[in-house]
């Protein structure tokens, strides 16, 4: 009688070619993703990952900036931060529906102000998912992933 050792399948850089394309059929080509967020340690981190998943980043740093990007470029998914200069998440939000060309992309919470109560806040703003940092990569993808 033999056994059999289970493994968890785990996110590692050395893992069969095969594999990593099957990771990345999950990318619709070509989908444009802004990052708004003004850790600039943060978006480097994201904008290698989204790359390397075959996503177009792009960047902005303060709500205004955000808005404005938005609408020039009509992103398929934003990953949104709460703590923003000049303005929160919630008023990126708010401005972001208030667009008929933007009100249905949908929105990621990244955000280091956690809890029920702000993940509450953030889905009746709008928002599709909500992590808070430091999220897991891999599930941030798999969530990317399921909006795009």
């Amino acid at each position: 009688m033999s056994t059999s050792v289970y493994q968890e399948p785990y996110d590692d850089p050395c893992q069969p070619a095969q594999l990593k394309l099957a990771k990345r059929k999950l990318a619709k080509k070509g989908s444009k993703i802004l990052v708004i967020d003004d850790d600039h340690l943060m978006c480097l981190g994201l904008e290698v990952r989204l790359k390397a998943n075959c996503y177009n980043a792009s960047f902005a740093h303060d709500a205004e900036f955000a808005i404005s990007q938005a609408l020039t470029e009509r992103p398929d998914l934003i990953i949104l931060d709460i703590g923003l200069p000049r303005a929160d998440g919630y008023f990126v939000m708010r401005r972001l529906q208030a667009f008929p060309q933007l009100a249905d992309v949908p929105i990621i919470v990244l955000t280091g102000n956690g809890g029920f109560t702000q993940e509450r806040r953030c889905r009746d703003a709008g928002a599709k998912r909500f992590f808070e940092k430091p999220a897991d990569i891999g599930d941030l993808l798999t969530a990317i992933g399921q909006l795009t």
